[in-house]
């Protein structure tokens, strides 16, 4: 028998929901439909996944569940942020993402998720327009009443526990300045300072979130939890952070097929990914200072795969100044299309005595459906490790997001190899559960 030291999932778990779109209104929807049992949690590693644990005799299959102790559906209380003041089953339907018969049966509890005045700075999502803010108020400002947002929710709903996810659109992208970012002191002087340019929004979440004691997750490529100083907070509160960028259609084709190359030591002359999605993602993205913020997370995946100092032959050559095979992302508004994303992927290979060849990848995703799963399980993997008292960054849920966490300041590279992440996963499972975390990363 296993014995583990992970408190226990009692009480409420609240879940606050930075943004009100099509994610969070298909998370949300999901998740009360699944505890009433009309429908079924499908893509869920946390509802699905079975896990070895022990070897030979005492070698068992369990569910996450059965291992460790995970927060029940039903035990799920949910809250939100948006500039839009939509309630959570106006925004569901507006959304278009999933069908009215599979919205109305949880009608009611929808109607009753109102979300509170987003912290919003037009600024960071030019294409947004809503109302439904705080106002013109300084960084700091922001800081304080987000905390009084998740002390009062907390209060009025009997939460035992919050996380926070970040389910909102992608910021326009803010530079790593070591001025500001570094160093908690320098950050909270920023803020207090009201410095707008290095200050995101989606800092003064994960700050208040921190600093209210529940875990932050950023599910947006934005460089929120991506700094020295947010590290240091979550140090400092002992809370766990996750980030970055719900990893949904393209890029998981990515972290799963370029292994594939890899293992097979063909070379790499190219790859070409781009992507045409109508949602209200897809207008932030259109914004270049939005996209630029997208293309760094999406670009940096399959660098840390296919390494052209590890295999030169292999992955040396391709574009001009034969370094480096060539890697191009695009993303494309196109409003038809709405949640339904079209992913397409031309990768130039080659073979045996240098002859080329070609794989195409043709992805025709639903953005919001792939990326519902990833919240849940983000949320409910996010609460059980800061019941086991771990706390910074959280390297096993690399898994779910587009360009995993890492300490860059100390030379690391992230693992974006899906295979590998799945392992980082089991093992975290196996040792929260007292279990021998027994799989090897080569």
């Amino acid at each position: 028998m296993s014995t583990t030291n992970v408190k226990p999932a009692d009480g409420k778990l609240g879940i606050l929901v930075v943004g009100n779109g099509a994610v969070a209104t298909t998370f949300m929807t999901g998740v009360l439909m699944a505890r009433k049992g009309l429908t079924k949690p499908v893509g869920s590693m946390t509802q699905y996944d079975k896990i070895r644990v022990g070897r030979g005799d005492s070698k068992k299959y369990l569910k996450y569940a059965d291992i460790v102790p995970i927060a029940k559906l039903s035990d799920i209380v949910f809250g939100t942020w948006d500039v839009y003041p939509q309630n959570a089953y106006q925004s569901a339907i507006y959304a278009e993402v999933l069908k009215e018969k599979d919205i109305e049966p949880v009608r009611d509890e929808l109607e009753q998720i109102k979300p509170m005045p987003a912290a919003f700075d037009k600024n960071y999502a030019k294409r947004l327009d809503g109302d439904n803010t705080k106002g013109d108020i300084t960084r700091w400002q922001m800081v304080e009443a987000l905390r009084e947002d998740i002390r009062r929710f907390k209060q009025e709903k009997g939460c035992q526990r919050i996380v926070v996810l970040w389910a909102a659109s992608t910021e326009i992208y803010v530079p790593v300045n070591k001025e500001v970012h570094y160093r908690l002191a320098d950050l909270e002087a920023a803020m207090k300072a009201d410095d707008r340019e290095h200050v995101a929004p989606s800092m003064c979440y994960a700050y208040a979130a921190l600093c209210e004691g529940a875990p932050f997750i950023m599910g947006a490529p934005n460089t929120t939890v991506d700094i020295p100083a947010i590290w240091e907070l979550a140090e400092k509160t002992r809370m766990p952070i996750a980030g970055k960028d719900f990893k949904t259609g393209q890029t998981l084709v990515k972290s799963g097929f370029a292994p594939i190359i890899g293992t097979r030591c063909l070379g790499l002359n190219g790859w070409f990914s781009t992507n045409i999605l109508g949602n209200r993602d897809g207008l932030v993205l259109d914004e270049p200072a939005n996209f630029r913020t997208k293309e760094v997370s999406k670009l940096s995946t399959l660098e840390t795969i296919l390494k052209p100092e590890a295999q030169p032959d292999l992955y040396g050559h391709g574009n001009d100044d034969d370094t480096q095979y060539y890697h191009k992302v695009r993303i494309n508004y196109y409003p038809p299309r709405n949640d339904n994303k079209e992913g397409w992927d031309n990768i130039d290979i080659f073979g045996w005595m240098g002859y080329p060849m070609q794989i195409k990848i043709n992805f025709l995703c639903r953005d919001s459906i792939l990326a519902a799963p990833l919240c849940l399980d983000l949320c409910l993997l996010s609460d059980l490790a800061a019941r086991a008292g771990r706390y910074g960054i959280q390297r096993f849920l690399s898994f779910f997001l587009k360009s995993p966490m890492h300490d860059y300041t100390q030379g690391e590279e992230p693992v974006n190899n899906l295979y590998q992440q799945y392992t980082m996963l089991k093992n975290a499972i196996r040792e929260m559960g007292g279990y021998e975390a027994d799989e090897e990363i080569d």
